[in-house]
């Protein structure tokens, strides 16, 4: 039942002095009726209760998981080269290098029953390099009786206790079963793994004949193998990860501190140019567009020389190495070319319609320079988030990489010497890999889904909080004093918190569970449409693009129907379905008298996001084009999931900001609905601005009919 609410939220008549005390609480300026309940309790319940399980879930990847994993490989041990917590301890030895090259070679072949994997590999400082006066050798981790060296003294060496060796280990050794073997073949440190040039080193091969050593295979699969392993699609998947966390400072800078500082002065500007600001936001939109796709180019190496290379550190400048990422980047160049040209059109296309924006924008403007402290709250959900995200990029880290370390079981000739045993060990020589059971990945889609909805849950609480002021000025007749101005912030964020919070919640579940079902579905949908085009069947391709269309247009339903019920919720304190009831009706009944202003003023305020956010990817490209993270320990193996990383942050923060102007129009356009349905057609609340913005649009609606 619709009751009015100028005596819900707004300030209530002056009474009389005839009244009593009752009138005497009144005079003192009291807002908002005390006559509110708590609502959709159970959900609120059931967010702690998740809130609880995220926690758990994230001890356990701090617990199992280690970081290392995700771009250095295992050695012989099990070890993962580079970690200090190692047997025996590797740190700065983050290298990964195969000893034998008859095994890596014979890994090769589609035919053969053995891995790259299962062969023996040994941590290193950087990949050895054939000398030409000496044959260089590499040999074990120095332990047991005959081999008395440290660590220390082992890398100091360059990895050679050859001549410590006694004649049955030199004897094995000549026969690449180790404890040392022998470098014949230049390496070059492909993102942290040792891959063979297909080229032996004549005077290492000529010694090592005349030493009789066994014959060693080469051949162009050689260098092709390692580069399989290091290119094939898990790899990648993880070095992707893993440069999410080497780029943390990018994160922070450009995910968190750019967009704010933009943000902030994109709300200053819109006070004093508010007339100019929407052409601003237009072509600073196409310029940054352009700019970020530029980059994208130039780093595909489709523009300059300045694509991505896998290599770490000095190499052969003859010598050049492309994976599977700039493959993606040169997918990523085309995707933003095609968004580019459609983004330039459309702002073409809306140019006509800008001014009818502005004369919005100058309403919110207003009551944005009355209470002040509406720019100020965005800080407060901003913090939260920025804690939360530090704390969960952390957490996917460590469950990306909390498999369990196991050795193999092969079938290959993996023989090789045993410094302890003093022996040649075929048995469990196998390499070691990493296994994840299936509850890991629950674990991280769990994760995934605690992203969404906590991300959701802070912006609903933002826009409630924000909706719940503007209503404040709009149904007190504006009568909202300076020195006050904090006042309908704090009372809303109490209003909100007391009775509210748990329809705050269901919003924010019903936003997530949908865009994450269409994250999940969306790869099966791929599927399915490939299998549809090979067999020609015609239906369950139309029935694949359809599903995707009514997935976005039920998520973009429910995001708008949420948007206006967290305002519905601000205003009168309902539950959240029957405050979505209330907003669906109030905008049914006034579609064609607010639509065009509503729609091109959303369209100017999610054109100002994007400036932001594409701001902070360029300026993460040119983070990341620094030497810090082209080379070395922190380098980088793409910027493409970094910068696309900075993108979201920085939209998310943009979000947060913009919901100031973005919610304070929804409000006042719902407010302005609901009173003068109250009224019969007329507005008693309304300020002269808002009643003079609304009528001329109609003026120029019909004049354009």
């Amino acid at each position: 039942m619709r009751f009015p609410l100028g005596a819900v939220i707004g300030r209530f008549p002056f009474p009389s002095s005839s009244n009593g005390g009752q009138d005497q609480n009144l005079e003192t300026g009291d807002v908002i009726r005390h006559g509110r309940k708590c609502r959709d309790i159970p959900f609120l319940v059931f967010f702690i209760a998740f809130l609880i399980a995220l926690i758990v879930n994230s001890s356990f990847g701090f617990h199992k998981g280690n970081p290392l994993r995700l771009t250095h490989g295992l050695d012989y041990k099990g070890n993962v080269c580079g970690d200090k917590n190692g047997n025996p301890n590797l740190h700065g030895l983050g290298v990964r290098y195969w000893v034998n090259p008859n095994q890596v070679f014979e890994s090769g072949f589609k035919d053969s029953h053995s891995d790259l994997e299962d062969f023996k590999s040994i941590c290193l400082k950087d990949c050895p390099m054939p000398s030409n006066d000496t044959l260089k050798w590499v040999c074990n981790y120095p332990e047991g009786d005959e081999i008395r060296l440290s660590m220390e003294q082992w890398v100091s060496r360059d990895y050679d206790y050859f001549s410590f060796l006694t004649p049955d280990m030199r004897k094995s050794s000549l026969q690449l079963l180790g404890p040392c073997y022998p470098v014949l073949f230049p390496a070059v440190n492909v993102l942290w793994s040792c891959e063979f040039m297909a080229r032996k080193s004549n005077a290492s091969l000529q010694q090592w004949h005349m030493m009789g050593g066994q014959t060693v295979d080469d051949g162009m699969i050689l260098d092709k193998t390692v580069h399989k392993s290091i290119n094939s699609q898990s790899s990648v998947l993880k070095r992707y990860i893993a440069d999410i966390g080497k780029s943390w400072p990018v994160l922070i800078v450009c995910g968190g501190i750019i967009p704010l500082i933009l943000s902030v002065i994109w709300l200053a500007m819109i006070q004093r140019l508010v007339a100019a600001m929407t052409w601003i936001t237009v072509v600073l939109f196409d310029i940054l567009i352009i700019s970020v796709t530029i980059f994208f180019y130039l780093k595909a190496g489709w523009i300059g020389n300045d694509a991505i290379s896998p290599i770490i550190g000095h190499h052969d400048p003859s010598y050049h190495l492309s994976g599977r990422e700039r493959v993606h980047l040169h997918l990523a160049a085309v995707l933003m070319t095609i968004i580019m040209a459609i983004s330039i059109l459309s702002s073409i296309a809306i140019a006509r319609r800008v001014i009818k924006a502005t004369s919005v924008l100058k309403v919110a403007s207003k009551i944005i320079g009355e209470v002040r402290a509406l720019i100020i709250f965005p800080i407060m959900p901003y913090v939260v988030l920025g804690i939360f995200y530090m704390i969960w990029i952390a957490a996917i880290l460590y469950l990306f990489s909390s498999g369990e370390v196991i050795r193999d079981r092969c079938n290959a000739n993996c023989c090789a010497y045993d410094l302890k045993m003093k022996q040649v060990n075929c048995e469990r020589c196998c390499g070691h890999t990493i296994h994840y059971t299936p509850h890991i990945g629950l674990a991280i889609i769990f994760h995934l889904f605690g992203l969404y909805w906590v991300t959701q849950f802070v912006k609903a609480f933002s826009s409630t909080v924000i909706a719940g002021s503007v209503a404040s000025h709009y149904w007190g007749h504006g009568e909202v004093l300076q020195e006050i101005s904090f006042l309908p912030i704090f009372s809303s964020v109490k209003r909100l918190v007391r009775y509210n919070i748990g329809s705050v919640a269901i919003g924010s579940l019903m936003v997530s569970f949908v865009e994450s079902s269409s994250r999940i579905l969306k790869p099966l949908r791929k599927k399915l449409m490939v299998v549809d085009i090979k067999t020609h069947n015609r239906l369950g391709k139309v029935l694949s693009v359809s599903s995707h269309y009514t997935l976005v247009c039920i998520e973009w339903i429910i995001k708008s129907v949420n948007h206006n019920a967290y305002i519905m919720i601000a205003i009168t304190g309902e539950s959240f379905f029957a405050a979505s009831a209330m907003a669906t009706e109030l905008i049914k009944n006034n579609i064609l008298r607010i639509g065009k202003v509503n729609v091109i003023g959303n369209v100017i305020l999610f054109l100002g996001k994007l400036c932001v956010s594409l701001a902070s990817a360029f300026f993460a490209f040119l983070m990341l084009d620094t030497h810090t993270y082209k080379s070395a320990h922190d380098k980088v193996s793409s910027p493409l999931i970094p910068v696309l990383v900075c993108w979201g942050l920085g939209f998310v923060v943009a979000t947060l900001f913009f919901a100031v102007v973005e919610v304070s129009i929804d409000t006042i356009i719902l407010s302005y609905c609901q009173d003068s349905e109250e009224h019969r057609g007329t507005t008693q609340y309304a300020t002269p601005l808002l009643f003079e913005t609304l009528d001329d649009q109609n003026e120029v609606d019909r004049h354009d009919q």
